[in-house]
């Protein structure tokens, strides 16, 4: 949720955040009203409540001749409070409703606009000089790495198995991330992936692409798309102490994500699956320090990215395509032969205190007083990856040469 007192003191910053996104700025107003009205019914049950107290006291010490008019007045003040009560969280639902309708509040430089609106930072490498390419489908059922057919056969479109040395690829990857961000400070943690409608809410995944999680309904749970939402959820309701300096946490999951809508788009090999392995990152941290980590959390997929030895590109991703919880998010893409395109493999996303403050995570201040933190999350590798390496690495022969920082963990320098 938005910091209500930045919507107070600059609506209009709101307002064009709003406009940025490609969403109704009137929401702005609908909140300012919706928060001046709760506040005045939350001050006239407050009050009616008081004077009921009052009254409630005189009836104990009224003579005999006030008592009844005394007892009438209690009993009318009884009606009111309770009406004041219901007309208090009436105006309250109405509040937190309009508050879950606005995004988070764009970062200043964030471009405007929609998915095709996004700025390019940097480009890394060179394309390699392909013929004909092969695309990582093809590849992957070639060397025994890949079978789309089984994973259909048993569990339908979007499934698949990863075989032989294709599981270790993908196992080395993520071992590799998890190396990497270890040394880099990072505490590992493997979360739970079935998480309360609360921790999927709080991090903002039930709003617009609500449709895209998997809900086990009889026990009110939800199956995470990615690590970023028990992580957010692990710290919530809690005051952390934050004087040594940030959270940092890399966290390694299955996700799961019904990808709903996006027929047609992506159907072949793993792009766009139900199910995938990620290796995410989440920090925690005071707001003012919120940007570095941004900086510090692209870096590192930077580095492993060089790793698995691809080229690719930065973007600044437009504020229509941030998602409702970030106010800044970067993407790296890799360069995709087949395609002859440049497709994401990570993401990293400023929440500022977008998420904290619906999960009521703060931190205290040095003079004792709490304060909303801000969060962060990153891709460090996922089962996309796999895509970005088995086509960039290629070779005529259909064989596909083996970055050398995962040698080690499939045992080979080449698969052929």
């Amino acid at each position: 949720m938005i910091d209500l007192k930045l919507l107070r003191e600059d609506p209009d910053r709101v307002r064009r955040s709003q406009i940025s996104r490609g969403e109704d700025p009137a929401l702005v107003d609908t909140l300012l009203s919706a928060d001046a009205a709760r506040r005045a019914a939350i001050a006239s049950a407050d009050a009616l409540r008081a004077e009921q107290k009052t009254v409630s006291r005189d009836v104990k010490t009224a003579s005999a001749d006030d008592r009844p008019a005394v007892l009438a007045r209690a009993k009318e003040l009884s009606a009111q409070v309770k009406a004041s009560e219901a007309e208090r969280d009436e105006a309250e639902s109405a509040f937190n409703a309009a508050h879950l309708a606005i995004g988070n509040v764009i970062i200043d430089g964030v471009p405007a606009g929609g998915e095709d609106d996004f700025v390019v930072l940097d480009t890394v490498g060179q394309p390699p000089a392909i013929d004909d390419p092969r695309d990582h489908l093809a590849l992957g059922e070639a060397l025994g790495l890949l079978d789309m057919e089984r994973g259909a056969k048993v569990s339908g479109s979007r499934f698949y198995f990863l075989t032989g040395r294709g599981a270790l690829l993908q196992l080395g990857l993520l071992q590799l991330a998890v190396r990497v961000a270890t040394e880099a400070g990072l505490s590992l943690m493997i979360p739970p992936v079935l998480v309360k409608p609360e921790v999927m809410g709080g991090t903002g995944f039930l709003g617009a692409h609500a449709d895209e999680i998997y809900r086990l309904p009889e026990d009110d749970l939800y199956l995470v798309g990615t690590s970023e939402v028990p992580l957010a959820g692990y710290h919530s309701g809690e005051i952390l102490d934050l004087s040594d300096g940030p959270r940092r946490y890399a966290g390694w999951s299955s996700c799961f994500r019904r990808e709903a809508g996006s027929y047609g788009k992506d159907t072949r090999g793993i792009i766009r699956v139900h199910q995938f392995d990620k290796v995410e990152a989440f920090v925690y941290c005071r707001p003012e320090e919120a940007e570095a980590e941004h900086q510090r959390l692209l870096e590192l997929q930077r580095t492993l990215l060089a790793h698995i030895e691809v080229p690719y590109r930065v973007i600044d991703v437009a504020a229509g395509d941030l998602g409702s919880s970030a106010a800044r998010k970067y993407d790296c893409e890799a360069w995709v032969p087949s395609q002859g395109a440049y497709r994401e493999l990570t993401s990293t996303s400023n929440c500022t205190t977008f998420q904290a403050r619906r999960l009521a995570t703060r931190y205290r201040e040095e003079n004792g007083k709490p304060q909303i933190a801000a969060t962060l999350n990153g891709t460090l590798a996922t089962t996309r990856w796999l895509v970005a390496i088995l086509e960039n690495h290629q070779r005529s022969d259909g064989s596909v040469a083996v970055p050398a920082a995962l040698v080690p963990y499939v045992g080979a320098e080449v698969l052929s």
